[in-house]
């Protein structure tokens, strides 16, 4: 998975509680996760230790 800060729908409102913001400032050349690393954030979240990921991507130009 990779989040693109720069292509979440999202983007302001929703970074100072999303997890990417949180624990990496929002890089600027996104951040690739896979799965076991998502799992891994999911469980932190469930806990209450670090926000949820808040990314909503936006439509591909190409397919609206």
């Amino acid at each position: 998975m990779l989040i693109d800060c720069d292509r979440c729908a999202v983007q302001g409102p929703a970074c100072g509680d999303c997890v990417v913001t949180v624990m990496l400032g929002a890089p600027p050349a996104g951040v690739e996760i896979d799965q076991s690393e998502r799992r891994a954030l999911d469980l932190l979240a469930d806990s209450g230790l670090v926000p949820r990921l808040r990314l909503q991507p936006l439509p591909d130009r190409a397919t609206g």
